[in-house]
């Protein structure tokens, strides 16, 4: 049935049937808030079944909208995917919204109307931030921006009415959080992501498709979000004069095939500008550089790759295996390796010797059993496992920052990975071997042998699939070793940490460790002290200028923009310097896959334009250790920080017990 609004009695009639909805659908919620845990199911097809009849109203979206905490609270979506909304994927959004099963559609529309809530601080989510619910709905934008500005085609008509519901949430969600320019806020949000250089950029590159077609179909206004937008995309479908019309694999090859030395050269520059400007790969750029393996004498990969002097350097000495690794790394399904290897050979590696010997293993490798099932099941048939492996293992050792633990609880291990990518890259190619072939791991707890396959699954489950090739491999598998670490420290006085993490990451972890809080009570213990010795552990000004050599491991108490508390989470800390303007900075990686957060009262993590290096968040000194709750530091230091003025601890102190610590307070 199609619904007029053309005069104001049928207004009158839409908002009378609106109200009377309205109070049906309360009457369900208080059902549905009565029932016992066990009843929660029986009561949520009610409340769907009004949901599914609102949404279609005029103005419906914000009636749910008013109501999603206390439906949320009710346990509308207990039971249900949706039910740890920290855990959902933006990318997953669109497809729902169409579903044939109106309950999904319902849950769907009501889990967005609870993010816009929290995103608009109307509501309160203990797994949910304003700001992460501000960027899960942009992403969802970014990931459906043609049902906003495009044209429906042929499919979408075929849809009807869910394809009209699809558009009409996702208009709502535009207009509500003032997104009065879509495509200027999405792209300044992808040029902000891409500055962190994130290992995994599938939904970055989806949202640039999206914005492709927007421009295609709708254009925008010339200036500079214009301008920002036309970068990416032509990074993407056009980064140089041969391909710049989008050709397709086939015609570009073509083209290839008859250009001179000059123009190839002007190809492989293009490719190399493109790729480093914004970290991402076009399909035309692995075509190239497959094409190149086999040109005459005068090497492009060289060019392609964009390599700096130790890069060159590398190329020269270890040019067989550089090849061998773009044979088999670098194809459409891959292009993301070719970023990978280009920082991999400038990190210069490669002259570390046992890292010629891992790769050529690698290159080798045969996965079998459960692992093979495991890739195949997170990334597809397009290419085989053992080439993604290979992808993923020349991303990680290139982007060490950038590896991040998806919509897992699995922090440590993310952060074990980039820190052995980053200081022990052949410790883990070993790792991945053992894993690929015998599917379980081998590590040691002071003398105690730990065995994966022993064990019980972890937080992780039977891993993600939702991460990038290495973790998909071995994160399952360190979970479970993590967690058996801290069972065997079950009984030990203080963070179980203090053990843990020289054990689990490696010898350069610093054997003392601090901690903010007692354990048993989590209160803060000696918390005046604790800071006093991070100031003498790592400020140059009262350590005696001394630099950090390896990462240290670290766990900081995170807070929303509100400063409430979120949960414990394990970062690493970098380096510490100045910055520009001659503030002390801590420069850390932080695995939660964008780093860029405000966690209230003014400490808003950098990522960007103060000193930070790609991967790296960064805080003033005081503003990063009100959040610190854990550090390492060496066990042979004995006095801590006792010239360390008042007033820099103060700082500090009084940022904590504003936020995390408000309630940790003793006696």
């Amino acid at each position: 049935m199609t619904v007029k609004d053309t005069s104001a009695t049928d207004g009158q009639s839409g908002d009378a049937a609106l109200a009377r909805l309205s109070g049906t659908l309360d009457v369900a919620i208080e059902r549905l808030e009565r029932a016992r845990p066990f009843a929660k199911a029986r009561y949520q097809g009610p409340v769907l079944d009004v949901l599914g009849r609102i949404i279609a109203q005029p103005g419906g979206l914000g009636v749910v909208r008013q109501r999603a905490a206390r439906m949320d609270a009710a346990g509308l979506f207990a039971g249900s995917d949706w039910d740890r909304p920290e855990v959902l994927m933006p990318q997953l959004v669109g497809g729902t919204l169409m579903s044939e099963d109106p309950a999904f559609q319902a849950l769907e529309a009501a889990n967005l109307a609870r993010f816009l809530a929290v995103a608009d601080g109307e509501a309160r989510h203990d797994n949910l931030h304003q700001e992460g619910a501000r960027h899960f709905l942009t992403q969802v934008l970014a990931l459906n921006l043609k049902d906003i500005f495009g044209v429906p085609d042929e499919a979408a008509r075929t849809l009807g009415a869910r394809y009209d519901l699809k558009r009409k949430v996702l208009t709502h969600i535009a207009d509500h959080v003032g997104l009065n320019d879509v495509l200027s806020v999405l792209v300044s949000e992808i040029w902000r992501l891409l500055e962190q250089r994130s290992v995994q950029v599938g939904v970055v590159k989806d949202m640039i498709a999206q914005i492709a077609i927007a421009l295609n179909e709708k254009g925008t206004a010339p200036g500079s979000s214009r301008l920002g937008a036309e970068r990416l995309v032509s990074a993407l479908f056009g980064p140089t004069t041969a391909s710049r019309d989008d050709p397709g694999i086939a015609v570009y090859l073509e083209r290839l095939s008859v250009s001179d030395e000059s123009g190839l050269s002007r190809e492989a520059m293009g490719f190399a500008r493109a790729m480093h400007d914004t970290g991402l790969v076009s399909d035309y750029h692995a075509a190239f550089l497959t094409w190149a393996l086999e040109y005459g004498d005068r090497p492009l990969i060289p060019e392609a790759l964009g390599l700096g002097s130790t890069g060159l350097d590398c190329w020269r000495h270890y040019r067989g295996l550089i090849e061998n690794l773009v044979r088999r790394a670098v194809t459409p399904a891959t292009p993301q390796a070719a970023y990978g290897l280009a920082m991999l050979l400038d990190r210069g590696i490669l002259h570390h010797a046992p890292m010629v010997p891992a790769l050529e293993r690698q290159l080798a490798l045969r996965i079998g059993g459960v692992a093979r099932e495991r890739i195949a099941l997170g990334f597809g048939p397009a290419v085989s496992p053992e080439t993604y492996l290979l992808a993923g293992v020349l991303r990680v050792l290139g982007q060490p920052l950038g590896v991040g633990q998806g919509a897992n609880p699995t922090c440590q291990s993310a952060r074990a990975i980039a820190l052995w990518a980053l200081n022990d890259p052949d410790y883990l190619l070993h790792l991945i071997t053992q894993v690929a072939e015998f599917d379980t791991l081998l590590m040691q707890f002071e003398g105690t042998p730990i065995n994966s396959a022993d064990l019980p699954a972890g937080l992780a489950g039977t891993g993600p699939i939702d991460a990038d090739p290495v973790s998909v491999l071995l994160v399952a598998h360190l979970d479970r070793i993590y967690a058996e670490m801290g069972r065997l420290c079950a009984g030990r006085p203080g963070d179980p940490h203090t053990w843990i993490n020289p054990q689990f990451h490696g010898w350069w972890v610093s054997r003392d460790c601090a901690v903010a809080v007692d354990v048993a009570t989590g209160k803060l213990a000696d918390y005046d002290d604790f800071l006093r010795r991070f100031f003498a552990a790592y400020h140059p000004d009262y350590n005696g200028g001394r630099p950090m050599g390896h990462p240290q491991p670290a766990g900081i108490a995170v807070t929303d923009a509100q400063q409430t508390f979120v949960g414990w989470h394990a970062i690493a800390i970098l380096r510490v310097a100045e910055d520009q303007s001659g503030r002390m900075r801590v420069y850390f990686y932080n695995p939660n896959n964008d780093s860029g957060q405000d966690w209230g009262d003014g400490v808003v993590v950098s990522t960007s334009g103060q000193g930070e290096r790609y991967g790296e968040g960064s805080l003033e000194f005081e503003a990063f250790l009100s959040r610190v709750y854990l550090f390492h530091d060496e066990p042979l230091r004995s006095q801590f920080g006792q010239e360390i003025p008042e007033e820099v601890i103060r700082i500090a102190r009084d940022q904590a017990i504003s936020s995390w610590a408000a309630d940790r307070q003793s006696g």
